[in-house]
């Protein structure tokens, strides 16, 4: 038995399929991603499908979980989602008519039978399957499960988009369970019926799906579907080459969001394990939703490099709209940024900007914002007696420098080049000094910038506060 392609509609459609039986995990969000930008690129829908048929393992949690990162991600959906647990019936209606056509019978080999038949498989190194005991029986009693009738000879083949032809002879598949003792569907059984009934063109999905694919070719036939096209992504490894898992890295997508990645640079560094386009490393999401395709995606495995996370991260924070990175840290970081209550947005976004070009996340520009708009700063131990007197010469004349200036960076700088032409000393040694006073450390923004932003009040108090410390024995 041979596959061939066969056109369902004119339009793109893919889906989404999580289970919320878990935290959506960068590897699901990576898989979402290329669904989302395949559907955009050919104007086509992207639908999403919650698979919440485990009944003791889904958890609203993971479902909102998965809600939100993919709202957080931008992947907005096209459809209202459909979840599979409202769908019981018309699994066991799709049972019903294999059932009636001769294709699909009842089995009732108790869990011990087919667990001594597993281990007789195991004694002589051959793999389990179903022999069929149950296959030519007219009835069974209760409990039972539904098993699907698979063809004991020929081969079951796909013409996979990234992989070309891959073939699978039928003799290797047993009769598979369609409904289980409880009337719940397997996998294999529910996605079939679900994306034909979303009308779904492609199933795009990672490569570890690659042997469900001929059970659902024999599914699709056998209920007289159209067979969707199949494209099955590159798996993603951990930097040991071993499978990604949590110790590479954050469990949860939103893991990312706390630890302060922007979500475009979540999305270009997702959407490069396993796929390019030519020599570019950095794009828009409006460029990515122009020229992705799946003729370039790969089938070598891709390696998840958090190094080239962080730098991806730090050009999507160069380059963000100031008042967009204010408007997204009051949003995703509001306990952190607290300290930014009450400040005029204008001085906030002109804060962002001076920073926003030194740091690779948004919980790094939080910390360098708390040294222009936090609390003053202590000063503490750390400071060599030897630094304690310098910084108490060079800071001494300062204030009164300072107080008649207009508070722009150009006069500020001007005013403290004076300073340091009269004390015959280079720029830098006074201006780790004042940095000392208004920050309580030695790294900061652009000194004459960041001044410019605390403004006058704030930067003579803390000068004076920074002098009485200094002062102390």
């Amino acid at each position: 038995m041979s596959y061939v392609f066969s056109a369902m509609n004119s339009q793109v459609r893919v889906r989404f399929a999580p289970s919320p039986t878990g935290f959506l995990h960068i590897g699901g969000a990576r898989t979402a991603l290329f669904n989302w930008l395949f559907a955009r690129a050919n104007h086509g829908k992207f639908l999403l499908r919650i698979e919440d048929t485990d009944r003791e393992r889904s958890e609203q949690r993971f479902t909102d979980d998965i809600l939100e990162s993919l709202s957080w991600l931008g992947f907005q959906w096209d459809e209202k989602p459909v979840f599979q647990s409202s769908r019981f019936q018309r699994y066991q209606e799709a049972a019903d008519l294999l059932l009636q056509k001769g294709l699909a019978y009842r089995c009732e080999c108790s869990p011990d039978t087919l667990e001594k038949i597993r281990a007789q498989c195991q004694k002589e190194k051959r793999p389990f399957r179903y022999p069929g005991t149950c296959r030519d029986k007219r009835s069974a009693g209760e409990p039972h499960v539904t098993r699907v009738k698979v063809p004991t000879s020929g081969e079951t083949s796909f013409g996979d988009l990234i992989r070309g032809t891959i073939s699978f002879q039928n003799k290797d598949l047993d009769d598979w369970v369609i409904l289980r003792a409880d009337k719940s569907p397997t996998y294999n059984f529910s996605v079939v019926i679900d994306d034909h009934d979303q009308d779904i063109s492609h199933v795009l999905r990672g490569d570890d799906h690659i042997n469900n694919t001929p059970k659902q070719i024999l599914l699709y036939q056998a209920l007289n579907f159209p067979v969707p096209h199949f494209a099955h992504l590159p798996m993603i490894l951990g930097p040991d080459r071993t499978k990604l898992s949590k110790r590479h890295g954050a469990a949860s997508t939103l893991e990312y969001r706390k630890m302060g990645y922007l979500p475009e640079a979540i999305i270009n560094f997702l959407v490069r394990l396993g796929w390019s386009h030519g020599d570019q490393e950095l794009f828009t999401v409006d460029e990515l939703t122009k020229v992705f395709s799946l003729e370039t995606i790969g089938k070598a495995n891709a390696i998840f490099n958090p190094e080239k996370l962080t730098w991806i991260s730090g050009h999507f924070m160069k380059n963000a709209n100031p008042s967009m990175l204010r408007a997204y840290t009051q949003k995703y970081f509001s306990d952190a940024a607290g300290f930014l209550s009450g400040v005029p947005e204008a001085r906030i976004d002109r804060g962002i900007q001076i920073i926003q070009g030194k740091v690779k996340t948004v919980l790094e520009l939080i910390d360098q914002m708390q040294c222009l708009f936090g609390e003053d700063p202590s000063y503490g131990a750390g400071l060599s007696p030897e630094e304690r007197g310098r910084f108490l010469d060079l800071l001494s004349e300062i204030p009164d420098s300072l107080s008649p200036s207009d508070f722009t960076r150009t006069d500020l700088s001007a005013r403290v080049h004076q300073v340091a032409e009269r004390k015959a000393i280079k720029l830098a040694e006074i201006a780790k000094a004042i940095r000392f006073a208004v920050t309580g450390g030695k790294v900061s923004p652009g000194l004459f910038e960041m001044l410019e932003v605390q403004e006058k009040e704030t930067v003579l108090r803390r000068i004076r506060n920074a002098l009485q410390f200094l002062k102390q024995p």
